[in-house]
Parts: structure tokens; sequence; C-alpha cells
């Protein structure tokens, strides 16, 4: 049950509150920008796929922070989180993405080559559950983000986390699904979420943690 102190501590989420987030965290370079903003050109009725800004240095921030050099990513749309993380990673890292549009992850690709991080990411369109399985058993992904159908949410994480290495994270995106998920007779996509948050909760494998940033992220690293 959610205590009156922890309620009234729940800021009401203005633009003006949103811009002030943006400008107090680490802005988006020219090529990150123009991305946003083409994405949005170009895909206009699609551009709500694309991971919100706020999570573009979040995500470059968590990459730094587990020293990564293995990221795989779900769900790439037009590349800008997979940009976000290849710029944080090590010369010698390397991104998979996961997606199955040439149209979308085309403009990706020609934002990694201005940006100089193309031979860091290892584009793979095919079904992302295809892509995981044929990766390596072992331990070796030092991150993973999950980014794409909600349906498939659990069958991705069950690939992803044995072959985490300990310490990895696995962060998921979308997890409270616009609020929907707060509703028990919640069907479809957020009804997918809800089953993908209580699996995540119940594994043991993992620890994880919910947050409301943009749509809902929860981080979960490996034990």
């Amino acid at each position: 049950m959610t205590s009156p102190a922890s309620r009234d501590k729940r800021p009401l989420q203005t633009a003006e509150l949103y811009r002030y987030v943006l400008d107090h965290n680490p802005p988006l370079d020219p090529v990150l920008r123009d991305l946003v903003e083409t994405t949005h050109a170009r895909f206009p009725d699609r551009a709500g796929l694309q991971s919100a800004q706020e999570q573009g240095p979040m995500l470059a921030f968590l990459v730094r922070l587990v020293g990564a050099r293995r990221v795989v990513e779900v769900g790439t749309f037009t590349g800008f989180s997979a940009l976000a993380m290849a710029q944080a990673l090590p010369e010698d890292g390397t991104l998979i993405a996961c997606d199955i549009s040439r149209e979308w992850t085309d403009l990706g690709r020609e934002a990694w080559a201005r940006a100089g991080v193309a031979d860091r990411i290892d584009l793979r369109l095919a079904p992302a559950l295809d892509t995981l399985r044929a990766l390596p058993a072992e331990e070796g992904i030092d991150l993973a983000y999950l980014d794409a159908d909600k349906e498939n949410y659990i069958a991705y994480w069950e690939e992803l986390v044995p072959r985490m290495r300990p310490g990895g994270l696995i962060v998921a995106d979308n997890v409270l699904f616009h609020g929907e998920v707060a509703d028990p007779e919640a069907t479809g996509n957020a009804a997918a979420i809800r089953a993908f948050n209580d699996h995540v909760l119940a594994d043991d494998r993992m620890e994880s943690i919910m947050l409301t940033v943009a749509d809902g992220v929860t981080i979960a690293r490996r034990l």
C-alpha cells in the first residue's frame, strides 16, 4: 500500500518539468538529435516506438557503469538507443541489434555511420528469438536492452538471462505500458507486460527494480 507521504512525493509531470529533466541530463549530440527529429518527420505515425529522449543518456550511462563490451538490443527501430549505447562502448565493443525492418533500420545505419560507430553495431534482420537462440549459450552479455513486441518479452527474457554474465544488466522498456498494467482486466500488450513484470519479479536469478522513467523501465542485474 502506498503511504500518503509517498504519494506526496510524486510530482505532476508537466511539459515544463519534462523540459527541466532533459535540461539536467547529458544533452543529445547532433547526430542523436537529428535522428530523433528525422524519425518523427519520416515516420510520424510510428515515432512513438523510439525510446524517450532521456533514455539515451540513461542507457549510455549504464553501459559505462558496468564496463560493457558486449551489448544486445532487442528492438532497434530507427537506431536511437543503439546509437546511444554504441557511443558509450569502447572501440572494441560490440552491440548486436535485433530487428525485422530494413526500412526503419536503414535510417539508423545512416546515423551510426555519421557518428563513427557503425563498426560497433552488428545489425541482424531476423526474428529476434532466432537471433538470440543462435547466440553462444555461455554467460557473455554485459547489457541487454529489451524494447520490442510485448507478447514475446518473456521469451526474450528467458533467452537472455542464461547468457548474461554475473553483474550484467537487462533493461526492459515500457513496463508500465501507458499505465494500463495497473488494470487487472488488462488485455493485449498491457496483459503481456503484466505477465512479464510478474515473471521478472519471481525470477530468483535476477535482482530487479522498476522505475517510473518514460513509459516505465525495469533494470535487472544477473546474480
